[in-house]
């Protein structure tokens, strides 16, 4: 044996092989001379992550617990349409009852949000005098409670101003609950069905991935309803002049195709998506989950108001509490005003970002979490209690 031969034996033996996965130790080698190595064993190919969330993986049998989604007694196909128009009317519902809260929660992300306040002149230009500037300059504005915005719009605009941009919310559901609940319901039947029909709930990563798809496509299809929605709810909040006074979400829709582009109509879709599938994957997964837990814990006969309640005001806490500092940067970047010949108040998702911690602090991304908070959890009471009713209305009728 050349030593050559020695020095590569010896290095493989010593060395260290990385995986993406785990670390470990190459097997000992065998350095007697004129032996050959044994051949190792073939190893099967590595699948790609992303697979591994839809690869049926084999779990115990556990006792059948009905998912939220559906209806106990439910076969094992796939929903179809009627499962999309199912969810689609259930969210519609929920969305309208929670409308005023949504209203207030936007009005309350966009209060302080404006142009720097400008540089005030003083006398003589002494540090006693730059020190105040600076202080006038750096101090946030004072942000205003759930209360205080709703009797604000009550004061300026009426009881219908509770209700601005209602036809916009009721498109938005339309296009985006349609959309995700539908896949959502989709996607866990055809797991469960791949995984044998064992009768146990998915495990949590499954229903995440389930909720972070179908929020993603449902988001990308109802965005133009969802800028039309910020824009007419931040309305009423703008001075007279400077109004866009939309009649309808059909109106804010061509209006802003014609003035602004079409690409106009996906604004902020990145941060939309982002946002919609945090939504989806928190909401859904924490209510399905809590539901499992209460009614593992405590029986079938627990199955009614009580449990959907709770079930839903911890799906909305974790929800709101996931999404919010999304949402104030996507309802900022969505209701930026562009002129002609002027560059925008923010260059993008990171800049407005930037802007609004830089002067109005880190809490700032926190406004309208109250509004959100109690808009979630109603929402998910209503839209699942909802979506059973309309489910005993269509039983037995299939297209």
């Amino acid at each position: 044996m050349d030593n050559w031969t020695c020095f590569q034996l010896g290095f493989q033996a010593s060395s260290i092989h990385f995986c993406p996965c785990k670390l470990y130790t190459a097997r000992p080698v065998n350095l007697a001379p004129h032996t050959t190595p044994p051949a190792r064993a073939a190893r099967p190919p590595r699948l790609p992550s992303l697979l591994l969330l839809s690869a049926p993986a084999a779990r115990p049998s556990t006792s059948a617990v009905s998912s939220p989604i559906r209806t106990q007694g439910a076969g094992a196909e796939g929903m179809g349409l009627k499962g999309f128009v199912e969810g689609g009317a259930a969210c519609v519902v929920a969305g309208s009852c929670t409308h005023p809260l949504d209203l207030i929660k936007v009005r309350m992300q966009l209060h302080g949000e404006g142009p720097p306040a400008p540089a005030l002149a003083f006398p003589g230009g002494g540090a006693h005098h730059h020190h105040h500037h600076h202080l006038l300059q750096q101090q946030p504005p004072r942000r205003p409670g759930p209360i205080a915005v709703c009797a604000q719009i009550l004061r300026a605009e009426g009881p219908t101003g509770l209700l601005s941009g209602v036809s916009a919310t009721m498109l938005r559901q339309t296009l985006y609950s349609t959309t995700c609940m539908g896949l959502y319901d989709t996607l866990k039947r055809r797991w469960e069905r791949d995984d044998g029909g064992g009768g146990g709930p998915l495990p949590l990563h499954r229903k995440v991935a389930a909720g972070l798809f179908s929020g993603g496509v449902g988001a990308a299809v109802g965005n133009p309803a969802d800028v039309a929605m910020v824009r007419m709810q931040a309305d009423g909040r703008l001075p007279a002049a400077q109004r866009r006074n939309y009649r309808s979400v059909a109106d804010a829709i061509v209006r802003m195709a014609r003035d602004e582009g079409v690409c106009s109509l996906w604004r902020g879709s990145p941060l939309t998506v982002k946002r919609a599938m945090i939504v989806a994957a928190s909401q859904l997964a924490t209510y399905d989950q809590a539901k499992e837990a209460i009614l593992a814990r405590r029986g079938q006969g627990a199955d009614g108001l009580a449990t959907h309640v709770a079930a839903g005001l911890a799906a909305g806490l974790v929800a709101a509490s996931a999404s919010t500092p999304v949402d104030v940067v996507k309802t900022r970047v969505m209701n930026m005003k562009v002129v002609a010949g002027a560059p925008p108040p923010y260059s993008g998702a990171l800049d407005c970002l930037i802007k609004t911690v830089r002067s109005e602090g880190a809490m700032a991304l926190y406004k309208g979490f109250v509004p959100t908070v109690t808009r979630q959890g109603p929402f998910t009471i209503v839209l699942f209690v909802t979506l059973e009713q309309v489910r005993k209305l269509l039983k037995g009728v299939d297209f």
